[in-house]
């Protein structure tokens, strides 16, 4: 992700003699779900599975990997995993996809599951196919 912040603030600085740009200041800003100390991940977890106890351990993680503090956004209310929705396989449950689709331009499968969470490793041709069929509604 860094490499794309100085990729666009490098474009950004070829523009400049045409277009009326400011300085660099992407740098010392967190993503979205950023904003807190690396160090504070386990802390985030615990959080996470103290508010959501039917997540196992390593959906929290992936979640807080994923999403920082985000995570907890896209959980918002849910007290159980049927309120998650429809599972796709690898922890990818149909919240999650909501959540893309509205906050990370996420469209279609490959979105998701390759640029998003990188878990095209992890389903199987069936279960990527259930994901395009809900996400053509």
């Amino acid at each position: 992700i860094t490499t794309y912040r100085r990729l666009a603030e490098s474009a950004l600085a070829r523009l400049g003699a045409h277009l009326p740009v400011g300085q660099d200041w992407t740098a010392g800003v967190p993503l979205p779900g950023g904003d807190f100390p690396v160090d504070q991940v386990p802390t985030l977890v615990a959080d996470l599975r103290a508010r959501h106890p039917f997540l196992s351990l390593a959906q929290a993680w992936r979640l807080v990997r994923g999403y920082g503090t985000e995570a907890a956004t896209i959980l918002a209310g849910a007290t159980s995993a049927a309120d998650l929705g429809q599972a796709f396989g690898a922890g990818l449950f149909a919240r999650e996809v909501d959540w893309l689709t509205a906050h990370e331009f996420a469209v279609t499968a490959e979105d998701i599951l390759w640029r998003r969470t990188r878990l095209g490793l992890h389903l199987t041709p069936e279960q990527a196919a259930a994901l395009a069929a809900y996400l053509q509604g």
